[in-house]
């Protein structure tokens, strides 16, 4: 089996996807709950990018962002690190769960 885990977005529960997941069970979708992009490797890297090589930048041109993000990429890859996801399930649904709380105290007000 092959596991996915994918944020909320419509596009991933189409019935066009719906069909084609019919017809290829061995891919199974699992989704992060809502609010939750913290969780999303991909969207955790956009972050440092922007963090560490974008944020408060001025940039010129097109060619000057590329440049910028390239220099960011050439020196965060010269030494690599994996990361080591330390959380556990229920630390992660704990949090997961406060912030829930938080979005309905603040959807009542």
């Amino acid at each position: 089996d092959v596991h996915l885990i994918l944020d909320n977005y419509a596009t991933h529960k189409h019935p066009d996807v719906k069909v084609w997941l019919a017809k290829n069970p061995r891919f199974q979708l699992h989704f992060t709950p809502t609010s939750s992009s913290w969780l999303n490797l991909v969207e955790r890297w956009f972050r440092e990018l922007t963090d560490k090589a974008l944020r408060r930048g001025a940039f010129h041109s097109v060619p000057d962002l590329i440049n910028k993000i390239e220099e960011y990429l050439a020196a965060h890859n010269t030494e690599p690190k994996p990361l080591v996801w330390t959380a556990t399930a229920d630390s992660i649904l704990k949090k997961v769960a406060r912030g829930r709380v938080a979005l309905e105290t603040i959807k009542q007000n």
